[in-house]
């Protein structure tokens, strides 16, 4: 086919549909070498149903029926009713407050957050936080009927709320009519944003090496010896309709049994959540404290990329103002506008460590909204792999900000990376770390111990990403690491092999490497 002719399109129509990058000659070269540069952005905490249910040709709540919805009491038996949103549907501080009370008597179904008839609570207003967490997210799933994300919930019924906002008020949504929606990939990993961001970057999962002899041996979970559930109290847990599941267990801990860290710790170097010792280096975390994970040397794929020569770069939102003012991190997990220590990864990591070149060469600041990452989208300077995590306020997670700020900067640094002068040749991931507690209707594969978990958003922007089109490959978050270690001819990480061997095992398939959302031909 003639490039040229392709390439005859009016410049109106191009722009309509995002074709910034019609035409050169490097789509010619009809394979994944085309592809020079690998942009990875990490959002926050949401199911594919909360956002995206109702996109058209998606697998969303269109096939949802009470028998796929309904959720359960712990015990088993149908719930009457939703129970009450505990403490409120909206997050602290923010007015009109939606109170506990107002949710009483939800029906048993998925429900529109932002229903004009309902609680009309649009995606400028943040909700309170919901329960993500390794082992209650796999109860709540229950073997993949997704039927106790109530029971054996923190937030009642709010799991159960999507929203139906029009797609006019929703800027990635009208983005992802444009390029390739996938509506079959699933978090890595189960429960939180510190366990799925491990697995973006190294499918694998920390440890905490004897953590039965040290400070950490309280924070070792009590699971009941079919290894996803949690034990709870001797007396039996009362209905999920008189409170959260929280005080139900006997220790819901950051630890596996063989000692795993598989819910939030503190990174090992600052900044962290936790102090330095008085008196100590001041670029280490305070070791005694149990929440401090002892530094990772599990490989990496920035470790893999090293070797091949291929140059990359973690652009932290707020990196370089919480190094610079450690008081606004120390003592806090997640510091709101700025930076989320969990968030993170590569700073749990021994060959990462302050002091180390490969620290200060591949740690970069995202800046204040974004503005170092955009700086280097702008001069065309990327590295040919970027992971970009936005600051805590655009990132799209419950309990701190709405989903509107982060959607609409995400969409932002699309329009600067469709102008970049390394567009031509990029592809752009989109997706979010975890379900944040929020139900799907889709069961997950079933893979290993880890994952995957419930079903999340994800995005693919590209000149080569087929347009108008929604991919139904399975996909998980590791599927990003299958994509750069194809595109650079990288040896596969060892938990790329353990999860698909697992799969396949269970009587599934392998995960996909997204190419199939690709035209390489274009």
């Amino acid at each position: 086919m003639n490039k040229k002719l392709v390439c005859a399109v009016p410049l109106a129509a191009a722009l309509a549909f995002g074709l910034y990058a019609c035409g050169g000659d490097d789509h010619q070269t009809s394979d994944i070498s085309s592809v020079k540069n690998v942009v990875v952005i990490y959002a926050e905490n949401r199911s594919f149903d909360n956002l995206y249910g109702h996109f058209p040709g998606a697998n969303g709540l269109q096939n949802v029926t009470a028998a796929n919805s309904q959720q359960l009491d712990r015990d088993g038996t149908v719930l009457a009713t939703l129970p009450k949103i505990w403490t409120g549907l909206t997050a602290k501080g923010v007015t009109p407050a939606i109170s506990e009370a107002m949710t009483a008597n939800l029906p048993n179904t998925p429900f529109a957050i932002d229903d004009p008839n309902g609680f009309n609570t649009q995606l400028n207003v943040t909700t309170r936080d919901l329960y993500h967490r390794f082992y209650e997210n796999q109860m709540q799933i229950d073997g993949g009927k997704n039927d106790k994300f109530a029971a054996w919930g923190d937030s009642g019924g709010l799991v159960m709320g999507h929203y139906d906002t029009p797609p006019d008020k929703l800027p990635l949504y009208k983005i992802a009519q444009q390029y390739t929606l996938a509506d079959n990939f699933f978090m890595s990993a189960f429960g939180g944003s510190f366990l799925n961001h491990q697995w973006l970057i190294c499918a694998c999962t920390p440890i905490y090496p004897n953590a039965d002899t040290s400070v950490a041996k309280g924070s070792i979970s009590a699971v009941n010896p079919d290894g996803v559930s949690l034990k709870t109290k001797t007396n039996p847990p009362p209905s999920a309709m008189t409170g959260s599941a929280d005080a139900q267990f006997v220790n819901s801990g950051t630890l596996t049994p063989d000692f795993y860290a598989v819910n939030t710790m503190q990174p090992p170097y600052q900044p962290s959540g936790n102090k330095p010792v008085t008196g100590g280096d001041a670029n280490l975390a305070d070791p005694t404290q149990p929440t401090t994970l002892p530094p990772q040397t599990q490989q990496h794929i920035g470790d893999l990329l090293n070797t091949a020569g291929v140059s990359w770069a973690w652009y932290g939102g707020s990196w370089a103002a919480a190094l610079a003012d450690r008081s606004v991190i120390n003592g806090a997990v997640n510091v709101v506008p700025d930076f989320q220590t969990h968030h993170q990864p590569f700073n749990y990591f021994a060959d990462l460590a302050p002091g180390t070149a490969a620290r200060a060469q591949h740690l970069l600041d995202g800046g204040t909204n974004g503005s170092e990452f955009i700086k280097a989208i702008d001069a065309g300077t990327l590295p040919q792999v970027a992971f970009y995590k936005p600051q805590g306020n655009l990132n799209e997670h419950a309990g701190y900000t709405d989903v509107a700020q982060g959607d609409q900067h995400i969409a932002d640094l699309i329009s600067h990376l469709q102008k970049s002068p390394q567009w031509k040749n990029m592809v752009v991931v989109v997706t979010y770390d975890e379900n944040g507690g929020f139900w799907d209707h889709v069961a997950p594969p079933k893979g290993d111990r880890w994952g995957p978990g419930t079903r999340i958003p994800a995005l693919i922007i590209s000149p080569y990403a087929k347009k108008g089109f929604v991919d139904h490959t399975q996909y998980d978050t590791t599927s990003i690491l299958r994509f750069i270690t194809k595109r650079y001819s990288l040896p596969e990480l060892p938990g790329l092999k353990s999860r698909d061997d697992a799969l396949v095992a269970n009587g599934g398939k392998a995960m996909g490497d997204l190419t199939n959302a690709l035209d390489f031909s274009q």
